[in-house]
């Protein structure tokens, strides 16, 4: 019989194999843990697990939130928010030296924060920023680069789909880590507005002065996104004050951007049966993708691989700061392989262990909370890493006249944003552990 530990190397290179010949991650993943279930206890064993495992893992109430979550930014995006928000930000920065491109960066983060996903992110605001940018004539690299990067703010502005999976796999509470979220989510705004403030300086010409609005006009623009502010109030305040749970919180955001939508006539029955598909073909790839990596889990589980992974470094004589940045760099790698939310369910069930194990001076909770965080982040940048960068395809889909390493070359100072966003959260914890202390 083969060894357990060598059948689950061999079930690791497998996986690789298969992702990168771009096999879909959830069958991907089925596939291993089932075969590799299989060959290490039998195939009684197996049926017997795949009696009782969907129905475990579905059921868990803490996953209803996720379907709420992404009808409420499905409906958003049906609605015209995204115009709202960016038609706001560009009244208001729209008059300073590249400030149509930082409008983009903060309606990014708004519709983000309802959306609470970076690919729709991405190509709502692709689809109605891209063209301003054109007509202000912003270098190609820029105007892409810029909302490839903004998209990525949808992965941790709460609510958030990647967060909330994160929270069901470690085991804490999706309201602290939302709570966590959110200073480093506004941080990144800041950061990239900044970064497009120097870029244009170091390259003149790249992003021209917009048009200063009269005050009607500001006023107009400003009173269209009180919705928008009432909604992730209602949403997230509530949350937050502890008057409803997240997956209540959810429903009433759909609920208000449903009247939202009817109410003013941007929203239809067509599209709002589009916005339920949709969500149900979405919610179904995340649960698919759940259950295969319960399948892995079990697998590796008994095959000892997480265990010897988390082993070998804790005796590796590495600094804990040392072992956290292989695990940043591991999933820097990843994010040229997978999706974000692909890569947060396949590797954290190997890495948490791992950091669980580590003392960097926080306690169990709050380390969970603050690596959390950190691995978000790192996986924004997998959206904009070669040669995958799901957002950079998402935008050169959207403008296919634009070479995509003109969009990845935009990317770039977004990239050396994010890394010192990396090191800042690092460096100082406060920065994501500041709100779950004052909530507690």
């Amino acid at each position: 019989m083969i060894d357990p530990f060598l059948l689950g190397i061999l079930g690791l290179v497998l996986l690789f194999f298969l992702i990168a010949v771009r096999v879909p991650i959830a069958y991907t993943m089925i596939l291993v843990g089932m075969a590799g279930t299989a060959i290490q206890s039998g195939s009684t064993v197996l049926l017997y697990q795949l009696k009782d495992l969907a129905y475990a893992q579905f059921s868990n109430y803490d996953l209803s939130v996720l379907p709420m979550f992404i009808l409420m930014g499905g409906l958003a995006s049906r609605c015209g928010l995204s115009r709202d928000l960016f038609r706001a930000a560009n009244a208001w920065l729209g008059r300073f030296n590249g400030g149509v491109a930082m409008a983009a960066v903060a309606a990014c983060g708004g519709f983000g924060a309802l959306s609470g996903s970076s690919t729709a992110t991405a190509s709502t605001m692709g689809q109605v920023a891209l063209p301003e940018l054109r007509r202000y004539k912003f270098s190609p690299s820029l105007a892409t680069g810029t909302i490839a990067a903004g998209g990525t703010l949808g992965i941790l502005i709460p609510p958030s789909v990647v967060l909330i999976v994160y929270a069901i796999i470690v085991e804490t509470n999706i309201v602290t880590m939302f709570a966590a979220a959110l200073i480093p989510g506004i941080l990144a705004m800041l950061m990239f507005m900044a970064t497009i403030a120097i870029y244009v300086r170091l390259v003149p010409g790249s992003g021209p002065v917009g048009e200063a609005v009269p005050r009607k006009e500001l006023v107009a623009a400003s009173i269209a996104v009180i919705p928008v502010a009432i909604i992730f109030g209602v949403v997230i305040g509530g949350i937050y004050a502890g008057i409803y749970s997240p997956t209540a919180a959810a429903a009433i955001g759909v609920f208000l951007v449903g009247i939202y939508g009817f109410g003013l006539g941007r929203l239809n029955w067509g599209s709002f049966v589009e916005a339920l598909l949709e969500t149900a073909r979405t919610s179904g790839m995340i649960f698919l993708i759940l259950l295969g990596a319960e399948l892995l889990k079990i697998f590796m589980a008994r095959a000892g691989v997480p265990q010897a992974a988390a082993g070998f470094l804790q005796e590796s004589g590495l600094a804990p700061f040392q072992i956290l940045a292989l695990i940043i760099v591991a999933f820097l790698i990843f994010g040229c392989l997978m999706d974000s939310l692909s890569m947060v369910i396949l590797a954290i069930p190997f890495f948490w262990p791992v950091v669980a194990g580590l003392d960097f001076g926080l306690g169990p909770e709050e380390t969970k909370i603050w690596f959390g965080i950190i691995i978000l982040v790192v996986v924004e940048l997998g959206l904009i890493t070669p040669p995958v960068g799901l957002n950079v395809f998402i935008i050169n889909s959207l403008a296919p006249d634009v070479p995509m390493r003109e969009t990845f070359k935009g990317v770039m100072p977004f990239f050396g944003s994010e890394i010192v966003r990396v090191l800042l959260l690092i460096a100082f914890p406060a920065i994501s552990l500041l709100l779950p202390r004052l909530l507690q």
